[in-house]
C-alpha cells in the first residue's frame, strides 16, 4: 500500500473539513485508491492558534518554503483564499512538479488559463472542483457526463449568501438590510459582503462554468454583473403578486454560435425548480441539446460540503498518480469566445418605474415604448403619498438593444418626471 503525503495552505473552515474527512474516512479512501492519505504539513498564518480539529502528527508551519521544498509531498491543497499570494504560491508549487487542488474561484476565474498551462508544461495536475457551488460536483459532471452533448445553457443560483438574503426577504418579509444582518450573524455573509451581494462571487463561478460548458475563456469584463443591493421589499411583493420570486441568477448560454453570460436578479416562476431553492442552497441547471434540462442541487458553501469536493479532487489526483496518468488538464475544451449580439439576446423584463402622477405621463411612457418597438404584457400602477405613482410592468420579449434604448430614453425624461428603478429578466414558465 502506497502512502501519499499531502500538504495544505490554510486551515480555516474548509481546510479543517478536509483534514477531518481524511482522518475519518481513511478506510474508504484506501479501498477506492489503494493509497493511504496523510496530511503531513499545513502552512498557516498563526501556528499557535487553537484548532477545532485534531492535528495528530500533522506539522504546522508559517514557512511556505518548508512545504515547497519537501520532496515527499506530491499533492498540495490550497484553501487559503484570495488571489495573492495564492497565485504566486500555486505557480511555485506547479514549477516544483507538485499537483495542486484548490477551491479558489477568484483565482481560477482570473488566472486559471495561465496556471493551467503552467501545470501542463510541468506534467502535473491542477484541479478545482470546489471552486464552484461548494458540495455540488458540477465541473467534473460537465466534463464526464456531457462530453458528446452540446450544452446550450447553464444557469443557476451559485451564491448561497444572496440566496439566503432573498429567501428571508420573500418568506419572512424582511428588508434587505435586516436579511443581510441576519446572514452576517449566522456566518453566511462576511462583515464586508460586497463580493457576494454585488454579484462578483457568482460571476467568477459563471466564468468557470462557461469554460467547462462552452470552452470559452471569459473575463469579468465580459459579463454584465448586477447584485441584489437595490432590490426592495416592493419589488419582492410585486414579483410575488405576478407569480414569481426574485433570485440572483447566473446565466451563460449559446446564442447562435456566440455566448451570452451575465449575473443579475431574475424573476423566476413559482413552482419551477430554481424558485424552490431556498436559504444558502445552490442549484445549477444544465441544458443539453440531447439530454434536455438536468438540475444539480445541494449546499453551495460550508466547511464539510466544500471539503467533500476538495477531497474528491485529492482522490482523483491520487488515482492519477497511482496509474501514472497525471498531467492532463482538468478541462480540455477550448472554443473562441464570441460575444452575443445585443439584438439576439431576448427576454421578457420586469420594470419598476416611478412617475409623476399627473395627466400625460402615461402617454409619455407609452411613447417611449413605442419608439423602441416594445410592448407591455402586464402593467400595474400604484399611487404613492408624494404625488408620484409606482409602475410595475412585465414586457413582451425585448432585445438587449431595445432595453438599453428604453433605459436611455427614460433617463432623458424632462424634469426627472420618470425614473427606472429596476429592470430584471423574467424567466419563462
Amino acid at each position: 500500500m502506497k502512502d501519499i503525503q499531502i500538504g495544505m495552505m490554510g486551515l480555516g473552515t474548509v481546510g479543517s473539513g478536509v483534514l477531518k474527512m481524511i482522518q475519518d474516512n481513511e478506510g474508504k479512501i484506501v479501498n477506492i485508491t489503494g493509497c493511504r492519505l496523510h496530511v503531513k504539513t499545513i502552512v498557516v498564518h498563526n501556528t499557535h492558534k487553537r484548532r477545532s480539529v485534531p492535528l495528530w502528527d500533522t506539522y504546522l508551519t508559517d514557512n511556505f518554503d518548508e512545504l515547497l521544498h519537501d520532496p515527499g509531498i506530491p499533492i498540495v491543497v490550497e484553501v487559503m483564499g484570495g488571489i495573492h499570494p495564492a497565485k504566486e504560491r500555486i505557480a511555485a508549487l506547479l514549477k516544483a512538479k507538485k499537483h495542486v487542488v484548490t477551491a479558489n474561484k477568484n483565482l481560477i476565474a482570473t488566472d486559471g488559463p495561465e496556471l493551467t498551462k503552467l501545470a501542463a508544461d510541468n506534467g502535473v495536475d491542477l484541479v478545482y472542483e470546489a471552486s464552484v457551488a461548494g458540495g455540488i460536483p458540477i465541473l467534473r459532471t460537465i466534463t464526464n457526463s456531457f462530453p458528446a452533448d452540446k450544452i446550450l445553457e447553464v444557469r443557476g443560483i451559485v451564491n448561497g449568501t444572496t440566496n439566503y438574503i432573498l429567501t428571508k426577504m420573500n418568506d419572512d418579509h424582511l428588508s434587505y438590510q435586516q436579511a443581510l444582518k441576519q446572514a452576517q450573524d449566522l456566518g453566511f455573509a462576511e462583515a464586508d459582503p460586497t463580493n457576494d451581494v454585488a454579484g462578483f462571487d457568482a460571476a467568477y463561478k459563471m466564468i468557470i462554468l462557461s469554460q467547462f460548458s462552452f470552452g470559452t475563456r471569459l473575463t469579468i469584463d465580459d459579463l454584465h454583473v448586477e447584485g441584489i443591493e437595490n432590490i426592495t421589499s416592493d419589488d419582492i411583493k410585486q414579483a410575488d403578486s405576478f407569480g414569481y420570486v426574485i433570485k440572483l441568477i447566473g446565466i451563460a448560454r449559446r446564442v447562435k454560435e456566440s455566448v451570452f453570460a451575465e449575473v443579475a436578479p431574475v424573476l423566476v416562476p413559482k413552482g419551477t425548480p430554481l424558485a424552490t431553492v431556498s436559504n444558502e442552497r445552490n442549484a445549477v441547471m444544465v441544458t443539453g441539446q440531447a439530454v434536455g434540462d438536468v438540475l444539480f442541487y445541494g449546499p453551495g458553501a460550508g466547511g464539510l460540503p466544500t471539503a467533500n469536493s476538495v477531497l474528491s479532487d485529492i482522490i482523483a489526483v491520487t488515482q492519477n498518480i497511482a496509474t501514472g496518468t497525471t498531467g492532463h488538464q482538468f478541462n480540455n475544451y477550448r472554443q473562441q469566445y464570441q460575444p452575443a449580439s445585443p439584438d439576439d439576446v431576448r427576454y421578457r423584463y420586469y420594470l419598476s418605474l416611478t412617475m409623476k402622477d399627473v395627466p400625460g405621463e402615461m402617454l409619455h411612457l407609452t411613447k417611449i415604448f413605442a419608439d423602441v418597438s416594445a410592448s407591455f404584457q402586464t402593467i400595474v400602477q400604484t399611487a404613492t403619498a408624494d404625488g408620484f405613482a409606482r409602475m410595475a410592468i412585465i414586457t413582451h420579449q425585448l432585445s438587449q438593444r431595445q432595453l438599453r434604448e428604453l433605459q436611455a430614453a427614460v433617463q432623458q425624461s424632462p424634469n426627472n418626471s420618470l425614473k427606472l428603478n429596476a429592470a430584471y429578466k423574467v424567466l419563462e414558465k
